[in-house]
C-alpha cells in the first residue's frame, strides 16, 4: 500500500507537527508532501521524509513571509499529483485536506481545526485596529474565497478524526460532516516531574493573536508577579512593549528540555486562549502542574475544575479578560496546596503518545476495510 502524508507546513515544531512525528512512525514509507520547509525546523523523523514542497517554497521570504501567501495556499496543495497512492493522510489546519487524490484512494484527515482565521476568529485576526480598515475590506474578500473552497473541498476527504469535541462541532458546522474524535497525544514519558517549584507563573506556545497572551502580561503587570513566557511569533514585539513589569520575561524558543525544566518549577501554567484542544496545558499537567486556563475550548476536555468527582488539576477564567483572569490567580494562589502533582500526572497520562498511537491505527485498518467491503 502506498501512503502519501500532507501536512501543512514545516516551519517549527508544535502540537500539530508532534502529531505527524506519530504519523510518520505508522507509515514509515510514506512520502511527505508539504507547502514549505524550513530545513532543520522539525524533528529527525520529520526532516528525513521523501519531502515534497509546492511553488510556496520558491517565492520570495517564504520561510518568514508564508502567511501572507495565504490566498494562493488552495492552489498550492491542489497541484501535488497523488494519483499513484492508496491512502492519502492529510494532517490539516488550513489547507492539507484539500488535497486532490486518486479516485480509488483512502482520504483521511485528521483535523486540529476548520481555519480559524477565515471562520470563527477572523476578528481576531483581522479588526480594523490591527490591519486597518482598507486592508481589512481587502482581506475580507479573500476570506469569503476561502471560505467557499474551504467548504468545497471538504468532500474530497473519506473519513475526518477531530482533535476535541470543540472541533468536532466546528467540523460539523461548517463541513456538514461527521467526524471521529481522538485526542492529540502528549509524551508523557518524556514531560515527567522534576525540577523544584520556584516562584513565578508560566505562558509557552505560539505568540499569535487567538492565544491572548496580552491578557496575561497585563495581568501580571497589575499582580507585579513573575511570569516566564516561552514562545516566539508575531505578536512578540507588542507584547514586550506591554510588559511593563520587569518580572515578566520573553525568552523566545526554547528546547524540550527546557520546556521541561520550566514546566516542572512553575507554580502554574497560565492559558488564555481558546484552543481546539491545547497540548501545552497537558504537557504542563505531565510534569504535575496545575493549569489556570480560560473556561472554553480544548482546555474544558483536559483541565478538571474544583467540585468534579476527580482531583483537581486546575482551574478555569469564565470571561476572556484581565479581571476574570486576575480574580483566577488570586484564587490558585488561595487553593493553591490542594492540587496534588502525582494526581495531576495520573489524569495526564490518559493522553499517552502510545495510546493515541494505537487507537489511530485501529481507526485506519477499520476504514480500509469498510473500502473494502464496499468495493
Amino acid at each position: 500500500m502506498k501512503v502519501a502524508i500532507v501536512h501543512d507546513w514545516l516551519t517549527t515544531m508544535r502540537g500539530g507537527e508532534r502529531c505527524l512525528e506519530v504519523f510518520c512512525e505508522l507509515f514509515p514509507e510514506a512520502d511527505l508532501y508539504t507547502l514549505l520547509h524550513i530545513p532543520g525546523a522539525c524533528s529527525e523523523k520529520i526532516e528525513k521524509r521523501n519531502l515534497h514542497t509546492s511553488f510556496i517554497q520558491q517565492l520570495p521570504f517564504y520561510a518568514s513571509k508564508y502567511r501572507s501567501y495565504l490566498p494562493l495556499f488552495p492552489f498550492a496543495i491542489e497541484r501535488f499529483n497523488l494519483k499513484e497512492y492508496d491512502l492519502v493522510l492529510s494532517s490539516s489546519h488550513c489547507v492539507a485536506k484539500g488535497v486532490i487524490p486518486g479516485p480509488n484512494a483512502l482520504h483521511i484527515c485528521y483535523i486540529y481545526t476548520p481555519m480559524r482565521y477565515i471562520w470563527d476568529m477572523f476578528d481576531e485576526y483581522f479588526s480594523e485596529e490591527k490591519v486597518g480598515k482598507l486592508q481589512r475590506n481587502l482581506i475580507q474578500s479573500i476570506a469569503t474565497f476561502l471560505r467557499a473552497w474551504d467548504v468545497s473541498s471538504s468532500d474530497r476527504v473519506d473519513h475526518f478524526i477531530s482533535i476535541s469535541r470543540h472541533v468536532q462541532k466546528r467540523v460539523q458546522k461548517y463541513y456538514r460532516r461527521d467526524s471521529e474524535i481522538l485526542y492529540p497525544p502528549v509524551d508523557t514519558k518524556f514531560f515527567q516531574p522534576g525540577a523544584q517549584k520556584e516562584g513565578y507563573y508560566l505562558i509557552a506556545g505560539g505568540l499569535v493573536p487567538y492565544k491572548r497572551v496580552e491578557l496575561a502580561v497585563e495581568a501580571f503587570n497589575r499582580l507585579q508577579e513573575p511570569l516566564v513566557i516561552i514562545g516566539a511569533g508575531p505578536e512578540g514585539e507588542r507584547l514586550r512593549k506591554m510588559a511593563g513589569f520587569p518580572g515578566i520575561k520573553f525568552l523566545g524558543y526554547q528546547s524540550n528540555e527546557s520546556l521541561r525544566r520550566y514546566y516542572q518549577s512553575c507554580r502554574a501554567l497560565i492559558f488564555p486562549g481558546e484552543e481546539d484542544f491545547g497540548i501545552v496545558p497537558v504537557e504542563a499537567m505531565a510534569c504535575g502542574r496545575p493549569v489556570i486556563a480560560y473556561g472554553r475550548g480544548g482546555a474544558l476536555e483536559t483541565v478538571i475544575p474544583r467540585g468534579s468527582d476527580q482531583p483537581p488539576t486546575g482551574l478555569f477564567f469564565k470571561e476572556q479578560n484581565v479581571e476574570s483572569l486576575t480574580e483566577a490567580i488570586k484564587e490558585f494562589e488561595k487553593m493553591e496546596k490542594e492540587f496534588n502533582p502525582q494526581a495531576i500526572r495520573g489524569h495526564a497520562e490518559s493522553f499517552e503518545r502510545q495510546l493515541f498511537k494505537e487507537r489511530f491505527q485501529e481507526l485506519v485498518n477499520k476504514y480500509l476495510r469498510e473500502m473494502k467491503e464496499r468495493d
